[in-house]
C-alpha cells in the first residue's frame, strides 16, 4: 500500500513537472522553468504580453525579439504553449512571410530616404575582428604621419 502510494506520489510530482506553460498566463517564474528560456527572454516575453496577449505561436515570434522558429520548436518541446497550442511550424509561417515583406517594402522608398544619415541606435555594434581592423588602420595612419613629420623636418635640419 506504502509503494503504491508513493507511485503515485511521484507520478503526480513528474506530471507537474512536465506540465504545459502558456505564455499568455504564466508568471517570470514559470517561464524561466522551461529549459532555454532564461531572464532575459522571459522579461521580453512578459513586456510583450503586457501590451496585448499573444494571439498564437506566429504572433509570439514576431514580436518577441531573440526568439525564431528554432528556439519556438525547442521552447514548444520543452512545455511552452500559447493559448494551449504547441508549436506548429506551418502555423508560425505566416510570421516569416511578414518579416521576408519587410525588405521589399523599404526598397520601394525614394532614393533621398536612402541618403539620410542613419541614427546612431540603428548602426550594429562593430565586431570585435572589425574593431581590431580599425585599431590596426589607426596604428599605420599613426606611424605614417610621424615617418612623414620627421621625412619633412629632415631637410629643414640639414639647411
Amino acid at each position: 500500500m506504502f509503494k503504491r502510494l508513493l507511485a503515485a506520489l511521484f507520478a503526480l510530482i513528474a506530471a507537474t513537472a512536465f506540465a504545459a506553460v502558456d505564455i499568455n498566463k504564466a508568471t517570470q517564474a514559470e517561464l524561466e522553468t522551461v529549459k532555454g528560456i532564461g531572464p532575459a527572454i522571459a522579461g521580453k516575453m512578459l513586456d510583450e504580453r503586457k501590451k496585448s496577449p499573444f494571439k498564437d505561436w506566429a504572433d509570439m515570434v514576431t514580436r518577441v525579439k531573440g526568439v525564431g522558429e528554432g528556439n519556438a520548436a525547442k521552447f514548444s518541446t520543452e512545455g511552452l504553449t500559447v493559448n494551449g497550442q504547441a508549436f506548429n511550424k506551418s502555423a508560425a509561417a505566416p510570421a516569416a512571410a511578414k518579416t521576408a515583406d519587410k525588405p521589399a517594402a523599404t526598397a520601394d522608398k525614394p532614393a533621398a530616404a536612402a541618403d539620410k544619415p542613419a541614427k546612431a541606435e540603428d548602426k550594429a555594434a562593430p565586431t570585435k575582428a572589425e574593431e581590431k581592423a580599425d585599431k590596426k588602420a589607426a596604428k599605420k595612419a599613426e606611424k605614417a604621419a610621424k615617418a612623414e613629420a620627421a621625412a619633412s623636418a629632415t631637410p629643414a635640419a640639414k639647411k
